[in-house]
């Protein structure tokens, strides 16, 4: 075999770079411990250290310095209460749920969002006399289970950027006292109408109480039930009076009974007994009985003596006789009581029998004025229901009139209700250094990204002994 067969017979060799370059070489790696790979990984990794640190450094040559200053507002988590009472009123009360009351609204979210608002950004824009749209957004942060608010300005010095957040800060304010204001006004003007019906309603019902009492002539229900009161109390007393009436009654027949005389002559006679002439000659008519006795005993009947001291008796009789009728303009039987028992007895029937008629006379009139009274009551009965009824209507309207005043002037003063009180916790600060760039920060990434590469690079070194440590693993496995 020639030499020139035996170099048909030879496969031939491919290239150096064809064999170094092949997709298995390229999945695999070499070996580990080929040196002659090093200068392809320290060119890879010096084109993306480069690749990572070209941006960093245009960055940090080309951005401009930004200054960053801070605020916190705090919104205060207690509510507040007041609660007035008014005499003869009602009662006024004024109450601020606590901001974090509600589970379904949270007011730092609505003040976040407030903050960056376009008119709040417009308002402070225009106090620095700054372009809205060159003025920046806020950054607003809210802490968690807290109720703070963290506002971050950034401005191109360290003035601008604390006047910025200055500026943000009155104009957030204003918009929460314009809002609150709004607020007012619209319950004000929403209550409106609604007392303007309670006035009126206020109003019908007084003319129609005012009607009534000039109709009826009472002024109150509690006027018909103290007439009502007084009519029983008259029942009362007449049926006091008839019982005591009966009991005079009783008393003047015993002694009509004991005396065996009425009341008008037990008077006359009492009356007569209280005359000197007439007892003169109720004396004279004794000494003339007491001389006939004696003559009469001594003489007969047809005697002189006994004619004279008949006559004289007559005479006395009649004087005595015709006194009385002088006397009482009556005739009745001669009678001396002035002394004795028996006159006090005459006594005391005139004067039961002047009481019983008395009392008589006084339960007539009683009477009389109750029946009068129990008619006049019994037609004032349904116009004293009216009445108390147009008072109740008129007390419960006039209590939600004057409820309904309460409210409305209670309300100006809760005017954290729909916003609530939010306070300033830290000022504006004027920061001391830029916070952007952030060299530190820039270098710590382009540190970190070289890092990563070289990470990478190494794996890559020594990706073939890992691979094939691997297939030897899972065919011992098999």
């Amino acid at each position: 075999m020639t030499s020139q067969d035996a170099s048909l017979d030879t496969p031939a060799r491919k290239p150096r770079f064809l064999r170094r370059f092949t997709f298995r070489r390229l999945l695999m790696g070499g070996a580990s411990l080929d040196l002659s790979r090093l200068p392809r990984y320290l060119w890879i990794f010096a084109l993306g250290s480069a690749a990572i640190w070209a941006p960093i450094t245009g960055y940090l040559k080309s951005a401009p310095l930004r200054y960053s200053s801070q605020m916190s507002l705090i919104l205060p988590g207690s509510g507040a209460s007041a609660s007035v009472n008014l005499a003869d009123i009602g009662q006024a009360s004024s109450y601020s749920n606590s901001a974090f009351a509600s589970n379904s609204i949270s007011p730092t979210e609505t003040y976040k969002r407030l903050l960056a608002a376009d008119r709040v950004i417009r308002d402070a824009a225009g106090r620095l006399g700054v372009d809205p749209r060159g003025f920046g957004e806020p950054r607003v942060r809210l802490v968690d289970q807290t109720a703070f608010i963290h506002i971050e300005m950034v401005g191109p010095s360290p003035e601008e950027a604390q006047a910025r957040n200055g500026a943000l800060m009155d104009a957030f304010f204003t918009e929460i006292d314009r809002l609150r204001g709004d607020e007012l006004d619209s319950r004000q003007n929403g209550g409106l109408a609604a007392m303007e019906e309670y006035q009126n309603s206020v109003a019908a019902t007084r003319s129609d109480i005012a009607g009534l009492q000039a109709e009826s002539g009472l002024h109150s229900a509690e006027q018909y039930r103290r007439q009502v009161q007084e009519l029983d109390d008259l029942k009362a007393e007449i049926e006091t009076l008839s019982t005591e009436h009966k009991s005079k009654e009783a008393a003047v027949r015993r002694l009509e009974l004991q005396l065996d005389t009425g009341p008008t002559e037990a008077s006359t006679i009492l009356r007569l007994n209280g005359d000197s002439t007439y007892l003169a000659l109720l004396d004279a008519i004794a000494e003339a009985s007491a001389e006939l006795a004696d003559v009469r005993s001594r003489y007969g009947r047809q005697h002189p003596e006994v004619v004279k001291a008949a006559a004289t008796l007559d005479a006395a009789s009649s004087k005595a006789e015709a006194r009385a009728v002088e006397l009482t303009g009556q005739g009745l039987r001669l009678e001396r009581a002035i002394d004795g028992g028996r006159a006090t007895l005459l006594t005391e029937l005139v004067r039961q029998d002047a009481e019983r008629a008395g009392i008589a006379a006084e339960l007539s009139e009683l009477q009389t004025l109750r029946r009068t009274e129990s008619a006049r009551l019994d037609a004032l009965a349904p116009l004293a229901a009216q009445l108390e009824d147009l008072q109740r209507d008129f007390s419960v309207a006039e209590a939600v009139f004057a409820s309904a005043i309460a409210r409305t002037q209670s309300s100006k003063t809760d005017i954290y209700a729909s916003y609530p009180l939010v306070q300033v916790l830290e000022d504006p600060t004027l920061p001391d250094r830029p916070s952007s760039p952030n060299r530190k920060l820039a270098l710590a990434a382009g540190v970190a990204a070289c890092m990563l590469l070289f990470f990478s690079l190494c794996l890559a070194w020594i990706r073939g002994a890992l691979i094939r440590g691997l297939l030897s693993v899972k065919g011992q496995g098999q």
